[in-house]
């Protein structure tokens, strides 16, 4: 599917999610449309997809079962904000990186070290580090959904739609932030379709687990949303060797697990309402 497609796909789902554009791509002469959908509902979920242009599995998924999501989340009360597929030209070319050879995922942070220096990763589940900063710079696919990102309302859960181009079989893993627990049920479902990677090295330094994760603070639109106090972040992997049937499946599985998390999560309490609330409170007592 050319991107063209994929945008008249996701498109067709207008009646379930109002569909925006936030941004345009210029690359190598060719305009590529940014599309966002959103759909009504607090608690919120964000989804993001497409980073790398030959993982395409992601905004596959979104573009075929959209409005079926959107109404798994409208039956729960939750709102979605979806970014279905931020290389437009890496998703034509079905290659990693965008038209231009350029890296758009990986580069939302920087963390200052005690001496310091400045790193894009921190490897280690609770890595030592003076403060993070947002980092402004990268491919012009990075900028734009950044500034989108910057105004949004931190929402309850970020999840984020990978594949393993490396792996030579059909597997699934994922990088996870936080308690595992709530991650295992979506991991023991999965196995349905494709095989963990567990306890399996897809990097140098990184090892999944028994059930399939990895923490890592790897800069990416998940590591940021986990810094901004979001309660469940995840970037899940399935293989491109896994079939796009399977692939598909899983990806239903965290998107459904993930909307379940946040609907099952107690609210917090805004600034506003906490102020009504102290409001109340010292009228009682006066």
């Amino acid at each position: 599917m050319d991107y063209a497609a994929l945008v008249t796909r996701l498109r067709s789902h207008a009646q379930a999610a109002r569909i925006t554009r936030y941004g345009t791509i210029s690359e190598k002469g060719r305009a590529y449309p940014l599309l966002r959908l959103d759909t009504a509902g607090s608690p919120r979920l964000l989804i993001t997809a497409g980073f790398h242009g030959d993982e395409q599995a992601g905004p596959l998924t979104l573009a075929q079962h959209f409005t079926a999501i959107a109404r798994y989340a409208g039956k729960r009360g939750v709102g979605l904000t979806v970014f279905p597929c931020l290389n437009p030209s890496g998703f034509e070319l079905a290659t990693r990186y965008n038209a231009s050879g350029e890296k758009p995922n990986n580069d939302f942070l920087r963390y200052e070290l005690e001496d310091g220096s400045e790193e894009g990763v921190l490897y280690g589940r609770e890595p030592a580090f003076r403060r993070w900063r947002l980092f402004k710079q990268g491919p012009q696919e990075t900028r734009a959904i950044r500034r989108a990102l910057e105004r949004i309302r931190t929402p309850v859960a970020a999840l984020d739609l990978h594949q393993d181009n490396y792996m030579r079989r059909a597997a699934t893993y994922a990088y996870v932030f936080g308690d595992a627990k709530h991650y295992l049920p979506l991991a023991r479902r999965s196995k349905q379709h494709l095989p963990l990677a567990a306890r399996v090295q897809v990097d140098p330094r990184l090892v999944t687990d028994a059930n399939g994760f990895i923490w890592f603070h790897d800069g990416s639109v998940t590591d940021w949303f986990m810094r901004r106090g979001s309660l469940y972040n995840a970037a899940l992997e399935t293989t491109t060797l896994g079939s796009a049937k399977a692939c598909d499946a899983v990806n239903l599985i965290w998107i459904r697990g993930f909307i379940d998390l946040v609907a099952a999560t107690p609210a917090r309490p805004t600034a506003r309402s906490a102020s009504r609330r102290r409001r109340r409170r010292d009228l009682r007592t006066r």
